[in-house]
């Protein structure tokens, strides 16, 4: 009897140890083996019932004209939210057109399925404020969503933030053809959302379309979800310049899920800062713990970027999303004269088409040293690459330079077909390759 109470109590040893090791086998992981916590799988929506008292504008004035600037009555409705101790700002079905709105402590903006906030498309109507822009803390013009130190800030409802941003297009060009050299910053055009420095923020559901810039732009924020965003701006026959989908700027703890994205400039844009010294500004850092999942892109320069103005990005993951047309599927943008770090980068289960799978090149567009005598060093490290069905003209498209330093790149479980099939690995220290198939072939 003892003999099989023994056996009964090693068996249960041995099936408790069993399940403890699957249990750990299946725990979510970021890159570096750290545990992904569990805010990262909550998706859900908040309800227009939660957010406080609702505020509509059509109570303060507004009317439902496209054609007619009322910023000061929909700034006078969050105003009045705020002084009552916060609520959500309500825009009903219709067009309202406005320039630049500022949201204060608790409140929220809701937009009614059918409701249109559109943008004014005079730069007048966007104040020049402290702010951020291409990695640099200086004065530029107010977005028209605007949120600074906005705890819990929230932008939800089924409605559309349409830039209306032709006119700011067509003078970009412009200039670029008067100037071919101009930088960005020459031609005044406002984003459509700045959030800066807020904790615990969510996007949801509503529609980002024609930006005069960048679509998003998050900065020193800290727990955000952006939840099934449809973002556009169009590459034809204008093309809407700069206007990338989500630009992620020293923000930790990140979700982006369910969106579809296509712009002309990239999707995903990782930033932090540049410059010679920009390692050692305040007001840079890093982006860490960033997850981007079941995610659709159309026409972008990348799905997923690092840089142009990024010092460091480590812990990203891209997996379970589809690809078409995109110019790239991962850009790693090494700037000779920014320090940069890029490491701990997963992009995994990828269906789709892309011009280049990978894409590894100095970026050289308004190079400045400063006076620095040392070209700062840029480091690309783990980085991975896996589970991808890809169909694309350049497969392997990396060329570096002494001070670009790439190792652990991993590729796994490809299966690629590409007019250029072939690739250098003797440019990455340290290359783990399994079952990768390009035209077919296994390459080793």
């Amino acid at each position: 009897m003892k003999k099989h109470k023994s056996l009964f109590m090693i068996l249960a040893v041995m099936l408790l140890s069993s399940c403890a090791v699957e249990k750990k086998q299946n725990v979510d992981t970021f890159p570096d083996g750290t545990e992904i916590p569990a805010w990262f799988s909550d998706a859900s929506k908040i309800k227009l019932d939660d957010q406080g008292k609702q505020y509509n504008i059509l109570d303060y004035g507004a009317i439902a004209d496209s054609s007619a600037l009322q910023t000061e009555i929909i700034q006078k409705t969050i105003d009045e939210a705020s002084a009552n101790g916060g609520g959500v700002i309500v825009i009903p079905e219709g067009t309202f057109l406005s320039g630049a709105l500022f949201f204060k402590p608790k409140t929220h903006l809701y937009l009614a399925e059918g409701a249109t906030l559109k943008g004014s498309d005079e730069i007048e109507n966007y104040p020049f404020v402290n702010s951020r822009m291409e990695g640099q803390s200086i004065d530029y013009f107010a977005a028209l969503v605007n949120a600074y130190e906005v705890d819990g800030f929230s932008i939800s409802g089924k409605g559309t933030i349409n830039g209306n941003g032709l006119k700011y297009w067509e003078a970009f060009w412009q200039r670029r053809k008067e100037n071919p050299k101009c930088t960005n910053l020459e031609v005044s055009r406002p984003r459509l959302v700045f959030i800066w420095n807020c904790d615990s923020v969510q996007v949801q559901d509503v529609k980002l379309v024609n930006a005069g810039f960048w679509s998003s732009h998050y900065y020193q924020c800290n727990f955000v979800k952006i939840l099934d965003l449809h973002i556009f701006s169009p590459h034809q026959p204008v093309k809407a310049p700069s206007t990338d989908a989500i630009d992620l700027d020293v923000c930790s703890n990140v979700l982006v899920k369910g969106c579809y994205m296509s712009v002309n400039d990239d999707a995903i844009a990782l930033k932090g800062g540049k410059g010679p010294w920009a390692d050692q500004a305040d007001e840079n850092g890093e982006n860490t713990n960033i997850i981007i999942e079941d995610c659709e892109f159309g026409f972008c320069h990348s799905a997923l970027t690092c840089g142009s103005e990024s010092i460091h990005n480590k812990n990203i993951v891209m997996r379970n999303c589809k690809v078409d047309e995109a110019k790239r599927l991962l850009w790693l943008k090494m700037r000779p004269d920014t320090p940069q770090k890029y490491e701990y980068i997963t992009v995994e289960n990828i269906k789709g088409q892309a011009h280049s799978m990978i894409f590894v090149k100095p970026w050289r567009q308004f190079f400045d040293l400063k006076g620095r005598e040392e070209v700062p060093l840029s480091y690309s490290d783990h980085i991975t690459m896996k589970n991808i069905e890809l169909d694309c003209e350049i497969f392997f498209d990396i060329n570096i330079t002494e001070y670009d330093k790439l190792s652990n790149f991993t590729f796994e479980d490809l299966a690629i077909t590409a007019a250029k099939a072939d690739y250098e690995k003797g440019l990455i220290d340290g290359v783990t390759i399994s079952n990768v198939l390009v035209n077919g072939k296994e390459i080793e």
